[in-house]
């Protein structure tokens, strides 16, 4: 199995067999940390998120249900929706194709979707303004690796605007590289309990609370306007 000590910035000549024996890694990584110790990891991250994000009244939230001992960010939003804040989960329609998102809040019905993650059901379909995205591991670019579905990436490129996408995982799921493709979209910033990061330009700067909030606002209000001047451009028609 691959170790992210030994992990160079040459791509592996079989990438996808790569990937997954990484992620089995570090998957079996972060289980094996002890419990008190992830609670520890999952506290300071919450405090780093609480302090460090734009967040505003009527911010919907995207997230995803903790799996297979991932940080879990239900506490935080218990505090964020007492701030006028809504949360979203997200449901697979179909293999390959973009995730939707609905209404969450503690007590709707609740199923089970792909690899037994909760999703809601019958509430309403919203369009999240910021994703919390699950890491399970993490590049020196910014670049996410994930359960290997690719609906993020899908989502990310298909929602306008796009929403903010924060990463949020354990320091010790870094590699040096999760050999992006084309497709892969970056996160604009990463969050684990040691750090807040930024991506710019496919590099991560360690950034101060401050930094990453205004940062953040300021990307959101950039995304917005694009697509304000995009949904009232009209279309060339062909000669």
């Amino acid at each position: 199995m691959p170790s992210t000590q030994s992990l160079t910035v040459t791509p592996p000549p079989d990438l996808a067999r790569w990937r997954k024996g990484m992620r089995e890694e570090l998957i079996a990584r972060r289980m094996a940390a002890p419990a008190e110790e992830r609670r520890g990891w999952s506290l300071a991250i919450s405090l780093h998120l609480l302090h460090a994000l734009p967040w505003r009244a009527g911010l919907v939230i995207g997230f995803c249900w903790p799996y297979k001992a991932e940080y879990d960010p239900r506490p935080l939003l218990r505090t964020l929706r007492q701030r006028g804040m809504s949360c979203a989960l997200p449901v697979v329609i179909q293999r390959a194709e973009p995730l939707l998102f609905r209404h969450w809040s503690p007590g709707v019905t609740m199923e089970k979707g792909p690899l037994g993650i909760a999703y809601p059901v019958g509430t309403a379909q919203v369009d999240p303004d910021l994703l919390l995205v699950p890491l399970v591991g993490f590049g020196r670019a910014g670049d996410r690796l994930g359960y290997g579905g690719g609906y993020f990436d899908r989502t990310l490129a298909a929602l306008e605007p796009r929403p903010l996408s924060v990463g949020v995982g354990f320091e010790l799921c870094q590699v040096d590289s999760t050999f992006p493709q084309a497709h892969d979209i970056a996160m604009d910033a990463i969050v684990t309990e040691r750090s807040l990061r930024w991506q710019q330009n496919s590099a991560l700067e360690e950034v101060s609370p401050q930094q990453l909030r205004e940062r953040l606002a300021d990307l959101a209000q950039v995304r917005a306007q694009s697509a304000r001047i995009n949904a009232h451009t009209v279309p060339l028609s062909p000669l």
